[in-house]
């Protein structure tokens, strides 16, 4: 089996959701693996392009209410929203490491720059104290903001003064850095936020809310993470699969080679899953900035336009993207009045042109008005939001 441009894009279409297919919002997050949550609009939007029986109000009861989807700082530093039957997977395979590599940092900042107040010599020590306090304080609250959890805990308040004269380098505390830290190691979980759908305000509960017996171990994480991956955006590369989970090279070749895949040309799949999808009828999809898809490969030309650039911030963070059969075709954005705009960059006549304009109005009012800028603003979004 060999697949070519038109056979990843019908798999693309069929497994993400484009069509609308999905029946859930948990259905929606599953079917990509996992949803960004850099931006926390990301998450809604991502579920309701994919879900049309879905509101805002189901996303966030999905999350909140029944807690089937996680939000955990995992894949290359990246805040993700996680399906719950996939938490110890993720956790395993990229939360721990990253959190060592957090922990590691942030001794070394408070070790090497001057704070406010002064630290005792023995930083890691100091550190785990604090740990051990904010989950005592958390604990007591049952769920508390970065602010109270720091007015509990005034040693949160600690800050790391300036090292230069740049204006960007300024006095700032470590409550964010802890707290993010103590997330990632599975000991809190980012929770509802103070204020609405949009907001990155997010709340704080202690972790063995969600898991009283805390999350499980699982040995072979790294292997069971890439065969997530390869199910849902295979064929990918070795590059792809690098640079998607964040890993190094033998890291990443050591988890495929504990997988039975196959080559189909332009990439790897699994080899159970090596026939090709059915092609369905074209239909439009409005995938947010830093949606799952156009996220979820390295190597990205067999579905971008020939001229991607408005499409993307100086740093490759990809804006909002109009979708027609598997390819991307344009952009769009949302005005401050809640208004949705679009701009086809890709012609692919009047039956594509009808259908992203049909897509554009039956999600603007799902929006209830609300105004969405992401958190890296693109070209083509920001000239689309501003006109």
């Amino acid at each position: 089996m060999r697949f070519g441009i038109e056979g990843r894009r019908a798999r693309l279409v069929a497994r993400h959701h484009l069509g609308g297919t999905a029946s859930d919002p948990e259905q929606a997050a599953a079917d990509v693996v996992v949803l960004h949550a850099t931006d926390p609009a990301t998450v809604f939007l991502s579920v309701l392009a994919r879900c049309p029986s879905a509101s805002v109000k189901d996303v966030a009861r999905v999350m909140y209410g029944d807690r089937k989807l996680v939000r955990m700082l995992a894949m290359r530093r990246t805040l993700f929203v996680v399906p719950a039957d996939l938490v110890s997977v993720v956790h395993h395979a990229a939360s721990l490491d990253i959190a060592g590599q957090q922990r590691k940092r942030l001794v070394r900042q408070l070790t090497t720059i001057s704070t406010e107040p002064e630290l005792p010599a023995d930083v890691d020590g100091w550190l785990r104290s604090v740990e051990s306090s904010v989950e005592r304080a958390l604990a007591k609250r049952g769920t508390a903001t970065a602010a109270q959890l720091s007015a509990d805990e005034p040693r949160l308040r600690t800050a790391l003064l300036p090292t230069s004269g740049n204006k960007w380098d300024v006095k700032r505390n470590i409550t964010t850095n802890v707290l993010v830290l103590m997330a990632a190691e599975g000991r809190m979980v980012r929770c509802e936020p103070r204020g609405s759908w949009t907001s990155r305000a997010h709340t704080w509960e202690p972790a063995s809310n969600w898991w009283p017996q805390g999350i499980p171990g699982l040995p072979d994480a790294k292997a069971r993470l890439v065969e997530q991956y390869l199910r849902r955006f295979g064929p990918a590369t070795v590059a792809d699969v690098q640079w998607w989970t964040g890993w190094t090279l033998g890291a990443t070749r050591k988890a495929l080679a504990a997988l039975d895949t196959v080559d189909v040309g332009c990439g790897l799949v699994l080899a159970d899953d090596a026939v090709a999808d059915e092609p369905a009828a074209p239909s439009a999809a409005l995938l947010p900035a830093l949606d799952p898809t156009p996220m979820g490969w390295k190597e990205r030309d067999w579905y971008l336009p020939a001229d991607s650039r408005p499409l993307f911030d100086r740093n490759g963070n990809i804006g909002p993207t109009i979708w027609w059969g598997g390819e991307v075709v344009g952009g769009w954005a949302v005005r401050p009045d809640g208004e949705i705009v679009t701009r086809l960059l890709v012609d692919r006549g009047a039956a594509a042109a009808r259908a992203v304009q049909d897509a554009a109005d039956r999600l603007q009012p799902r929006l209830d008005g609300t105004p969405v800028v992401p958190s890296f603003p693109t070209p083509l979004e920001k000239e689309l939001r501003t006109a």
